[in-house]
């Protein structure tokens, strides 16, 4: 079985251009095909024929994340097919490549193996509508205004321009080579003679004009290589070999850095923050690169180290209602989609979340306890000192001690927690609720940022703030479990309806409620044994919604899909809680996902359907993007949970307590880096026990067995809690 997210498209993305063709490599101008640069489709239309006839290719696949190839027969001339040597002269065929970065840079390649020479017209098809992704991936582009077409014969260059005092947009294709060109009624065509048993080769260049900056591609080429090498090429580090006799667990592993490696937003103030996903989300959102980069600490330091510097660049400073800022807010999101950039919706800069500053704050405590990087923790404890004097003032708005959001733009999003869909927070009954609302999984991370932070103040030398915001933490965990939590159901509440009432679906929410470490080590079982009861189980993963609610569709975004990103999440809090069956159940739900895709690259979202022999396969959510960066790092921190890894490199400390399921008897992770430790750990079964080692290969670094504190065995380790807390 191999599945593909969105089978009737085919990818090839860097930076901030992306190719969306049909599987066999055209862009017709339906749907979503079409060049993008900046969230706008520069080209609609982008296809090739030879003597007028379309040349459809018989074979077209990516090569690598920014290339695409493929193959074509040229067709015959009328009068071959009439002649009796007909057969003696044909075989010319078409190389078609594409390769994406600063632009699209494309290569056309006739080889002729006749021998006699063919002279051809080759044309190359084009159209421009300057529409947003959103807009064309929903079948409903919206038009920008006319769009100006100049074609310059000295130079070989056509240019199409879109007509708006609004938004500065064109695109400029440029002819490479001393060749016959001309510009026929929205065909390109370049006149040529291929010599016999010989092969001529053409090259366009597509620049995007971005207000008025021409941006070019580069030469193009097919690269090739290992995962590290893509790793050390694009981020700039060398990440950890994992090594496994699970061949399914490999190739996701393998897959899940190099989509990483392949998305970063290649921003000045922060290059190896990641985008969020392609094709649709192909820009900066402040939680998605957050959560992105701490799920993938274990391999890689440099998304989240970029990911805390862009989202302090992007702080709110002002009051600005139209787009949900305030001074202190973290950026949701920020792009130059069409429709931001003429003022239509404010999403060009826009600050209505209330996962980031919470995250922002937990997640540079988390980058310092990997890194031990005083000098960046410290450079950004100002923005994580706004961040926090924001929660304060403007995240609890009844002042009752929990955060509840409320939308203030009339184009804002309206949930503004980990599910920001509009109709993601239902009630027992599965009605939409309204805000102002609280929601469950916000509190919890509002806890662990309170955590996180104190051992970055301590080591600025403010241990009174820190020592203040440990003794809130303290407060808020109480608060939580007094007003959140259902011991009936024994899971926590979804949150909180503008009345105060709670919501009491079932929800995967309740499962970030282990990961941050609210709950007892009581409640703490009692959730991971009910989110993997059957209706919020479904052999691939925790729901997002209990099948029992009235609500619940195996399709919606929100409403009972199955999300990657949550799957690493609620696995590191099985862990913590040491719940290893539920870990292992879930975990081995991830890896059999992952084998049903094609390179086992898991996509966003899931159907939630049950795993069942009238269901072999899930399907996945509708829009859902492939590669997802955020679904990518679940998978490495799976791996970290399976591994019981916590580390505390201020402190040169590694604690471990592996738990490896019987289907992965072993387990090698050599060059994990703690701090400038690096060290190799060999893990392996051993009867009914997991055994492990560590080798020290640089630095300093006391590697220990230590249960998590919300362990049942949380008495024997409170010592360890005392050095990790200062």
């Amino acid at each position: 079985m191999e599945l593909r997210t969105r089978p009737h498209q085919r990818f090839a993305y860097r930076d901030r251009a992306l190719l969306v063709t049909s599987p066999l490599g055209l862009c017709t101008g339906e749907g979503a095909e079409g060049f993008y640069f900046h969230n706008t489709r520069m080209l609609s239309r982008l296809t090739w024929s030879i003597d007028g006839q379309q040349v459809t290719p018989f074979a077209w696949s990516d090569v690598a994340h920014d290339a695409l190839l493929g193959y074509a027969e040229v067709p015959e001339p009328q009068e071959l097919h009439e002649a009796e040597a007909f057969s003696e002269v044909t075989g010319a065929h078409l190389e078609l490549a594409a390769f994406v970065g600063d632009g699209l840079r494309l290569r056309a390649e006739i080889a002729n193996y006749t021998h006699q020479e063919r002279r051809l017209v080759l044309g190359l098809h084009l159209a421009a509508d300057f529409s947003g992704t959103a807009e064309a991936d929903s079948g409903k582009p919206e038009p920008t205004g006319p769009v100006l077409t100049t074609w310059n014969a000295a130079e070989r260059r056509l240019e199409l321009r879109l007509d708006s005092d609004r938004l500065d947009r064109a695109v400029r294709v440029h002819v490479l080579g001393d060749l016959d060109a001309g510009w026929d009624d929205g065909t390109l065509t370049i006149s040529l003679a291929v010599p016999a048993r010989g092969r001529r080769r053409i090259e366009v260049a597509v620049c995007p004009v971005v207000d008025g900056r021409e941006h070019r591609p580069g030469p193009g080429s097919f690269t090739v290589g290992s995962t590290a090498t893509l790793v050390g090429r694009r981020l700039g580090e060398e990440p950890p070999l994992l090594e496994v006799p699970d061949s399914t667990v490999q190739r996701t592993w393998d897959t899940a850095l190099a989509d990483l490696a392949s998305l970063p937003l290649g921003i000045e103030a922060g290059p190896h923050a990641l985008i969020a996903g392609v094709p649709l989300y192909d820009q900066f959102f402040g939680r998605d690169t957050l959560t992105t980069g701490w799920q993938a600490l274990l391999a890689l330091r440099t998304p989240l180290r970029d990911a805390l510097r862009v989202n302090a660049a992007l702080q709110g400073d002002r009051i600005d209602d139209w787009r949900d800022e305030e001074p202190g807010a973290m950026i949701h999101q920020a792009g130059d989609a069409p429709a931001s950039a003429r003022g239509d919706n404010p999403f060009d800069r826009y600050y209505g979340d209330y996962a980031t500053p919470v995250d922002y704050v937990a997640m540079l405590g988390q980058y310092y306890a990997w890194t031990g990087d005083r000098d960046t923790a410290l450079e950004l404890l100002p923005a994580a000192r706004r961040a926090l004097t924001w929660l304060d003032r403007y995240g609890d708005l009844d002042r009752d001690g929990l955060l509840e959001y409320r939308r203030r733009s009339e184009k804002g999003v309206r949930n503004q927690g980990w599910k920001d869909a509009k109709n993601a927070i239902v009630d027992a009954d599965g009605h939409v609720r309204t805000d102002p609302l609280v929601t469950c999984e916000l509190q919890g991370y509002w806890y662990s940022a309170l955590r996180n932070i104190a051992p970055v103040l301590a080591s600025a030398g403010d241990r009174l703030h820190a020592r203040r915001l440990l003794a809130q933490a303290g407060r808020l965990r109480r608060r939580i479990n007094d007003r959140l939590w259902l011991d009936d159901e024994g899971v926590y509440a979804l949150g909180l309806d503008s009345g105060g009432r709670p919501l009491t679906p079932v929800t995967s929410n309740a499962g970030h409620m282990l990961l941050t470490g609210v709950a007892t080590p009581e409640q703490g079982r009692r959730v991971a044994a009910r989110l993997m009861q059957p209706d919020m189980f479904s052999g691939w993963g925790v729901r997002t919604l209990s099948t029992e609610n009235p609500a619940y569709n195996p399709f919606s975004y929100h409403l009972g899909s199955v999300w990657a990103v949550e799957q690493g999440s609620i696995a590191a809090g099985f862990g913590r809680y040491g719940c290893w069956e539920e870990l292992h159940r879930l975990a081995r739900g991830l890896f059999d996902t992952a084998e049903l895709f094609t390179a086992n690259r898991i996509p966003e979202a899931l159907g939630g359907l049950q795993r069942d022999p009238d269901h072999p396969h899930p399907g996945v959510y509708p829009q859902a993007n492939a590669p997802q960066s955020w679904s990518a790092s679940g998978t490495v921190l799976m791996i970290q949970a399976l591994l019981g890894i916590r580390p505390f490199a201020p402190a040169r400390l590694l604690l471990v307590d592996p738990r490896l399921p019987d289907w992965l008897p072993e387990l090698n992770l050599r060059r994990l880096r703690v701090g400038d430790a690096v060290v190799d750990l060999h893990v392996w079964r051993h009867g009914d026990r997991t055994r492990w080692r560590a080798q020290l290969r640089t630095g300093r670094l006391l590697v220990r067995q230590r249960p998590s504190l919300r362990t049942p065995q949380a008495r024997t380790a409170r010592a360890v809690e005392s050095l990790v807390s200062r």
